[in-house]
């Protein structure tokens, strides 16, 4: 039986799952692949720390230029992270003529649309599951299962960090930097957390997956990026009284030849699937014309899930080395002469409603001016809330608006916190909901 040699880059987290799968589950890979999947090299800067993995003799080594070079690796892994070194042996081993499995999502974001073109031109595979929604089949199902579907939009939950943190400031009321500094302990956020926080994790996914869903070069300068920081427990119990939670959303459309791609935190009715998902897991709905709305639903994070999803392109790479079908599945689900770019729509230009709330000094006369500053903007309200409850002095003033422009929003909320009757910035957060006009 043939033996197809592996070496990973990376003994981490995601790394040590990586090895106990290939050396624990090696039976069972064997049976379903028809060759033995050999873990050859695993190359770290720490070759002392125990994983709790027993380990042949002698493939735990430093040197990841050495795994690169053997001329007897066919599949090198990629769990190092990051855009530098991680960038360096990539390109070394497409040089080399091997293929890659990475879960590397913010690498592939930057530079994916040089890598995937190096790696077409070599005539190897980069294989990249892993690199976003961990053991949901999200690139799989976008590449294969939904090829012969227009894909129209995508909406997704895709930071475990930051649903664990929005759950727990709607179910427990408290701030977000409390929750934060409980994900940090229970080890679901880093001690700087602003890559997942910030939206940036996020986004990267996104931009993965737009390319994926519309046959466009990887964008990911033009996805507009809001994190969650500003989200506090007074607006998820406002959103809650309207029928809305709140989730960070990375949210993807194709309409009119121009892709929307953004992320930011985002209200959606109760009745919206992805509502109810709470804690670390990742969810995601993609809407195509064969096919309707599908929802997939997983753990987008974690030791064994995403070494998981990593075995699945090691397994396909073997089966194609076997097969001698290397190539079989472009990388970006189109071939690579028909990717195209698309522009990504500005923010400003987005048409969506909006919740909008205000800090107003209990005064007459306040709410007609602001109202009358937002209708100078062509801006229609939907509903105005004025809560009793005082807050340094200011009551809280919230509209829901019907659809306008986000340039034209952020105009009148421009004028209206110049106001010396309000006291706070205004907080905006957009609404999807289709049921709205």
């Amino acid at each position: 039986m043939r033996e197809i040699n592996i070496g990973l880059l990376g003994y981490g987290t995601v790394g040590t799952g990586v090895a106990k799968l290939l050396i624990e589950n090696k039976e069972i890979l064997t049976a379903r692949v028809g060759a033995h999947l050999n873990l050859k090299w695993i190359a770290d800067i720490d070759t002392e720390t125990e994983r709790g993995i027993r380990l042949p003799d002698g493939i735990l080594i430093k040197d990841a230029h050495k795994v690169v070079s053997d001329p007897e690796i066919d599949i090198v892994i990629e769990m190092i992270g990051g855009e530098g070194i991680a960038k360096d042996l990539i390109v070394k081993t497409i040089e080399n003529g091997k293929h890659i499995v990475t879960a590397n999502k913010a690498l592939l974001a930057g530079h994916g649309n040089v890598l995937f073109a190096a790696a077409a031109k070599k005539g190897v595979d980069l294989a990249f599951e892993a690199s976003v929604g961990g053991c949901m089949p999200t690139i799989k199902s976008m590449r294969e299962s939904l090829v012969a579907n227009h894909i129209n939009a995508m909406t997704g939950i895709l930071n475990g960090t930051c649903n664990y943190i929005l759950s727990k400031i709607a179910d427990e009321g408290i701030t977000f930097q409390e929750a934060l500094a409980e994900a940090q302990k229970h080890g679901y956020a880093e001690a700087d957390p602003t890559l997942d926080v910030g939206g940036f994790d996020t986004a990267h996914k996104i931009a993965i997956l737009t390319a994926l869903a519309y046959g466009m070069e990887i964008n990911l300068k033009d996805v507009f990026v809001e994190g969650i920081s500003k989200i506090t427990p007074l607006d998820i119990e406002f959103a809650e009284q309207f029928g809305y939670r709140i989730k960070l959303l990375a949210i993807s459309k194709y309409e009119n030849g121009r892709v929307e791609a953004r992320v930011h935190p985002t209200m959606i009715p109760f009745d919206n699937l992805l509502a109810s998902i709470k804690g670390t897991v990742n969810a995601i709905t993609i809407s195509a014309d064969a096919v309707g709305d599908i929802l997939l639903y997983g753990h987008g994070a974690g030791m064994m899930p995403t070494a998981s999803a990593a075995l699945s392109d090691i397994v396909d790479i073997a089966r194609n080395i076997l097969s001698g079908a290397v190539g079989r599945v472009p990388a970006l689900s189109y071939q690579q002469e028909n990717i195209r770019r698309i522009p990504i729509l500005p923010i400003d230009e987005l048409v969506t409603h909006y919740y909008l709330r205000f800090s107003a000094l209990d005064r007459p006369g306040v709410l007609s001016t602001i109202s009358g500053i937002i209708g100078k903007y062509g801006i229609s309200l939907q509903s105005v809330h004025q809560k009793g409850r005082k807050m340094n002095g200011a009551v809280p003033l919230v509209m829901l608006s019907h659809a306008a422009r986000e340039a034209d929003v952020k105009r009148a909320l421009n004028e209206i916190n110049a106001l010396d009757v309000v006291s706070n910035e205004a907080v905006l957060i957009r609404i999807e909901n289709e049921k709205l006009d």
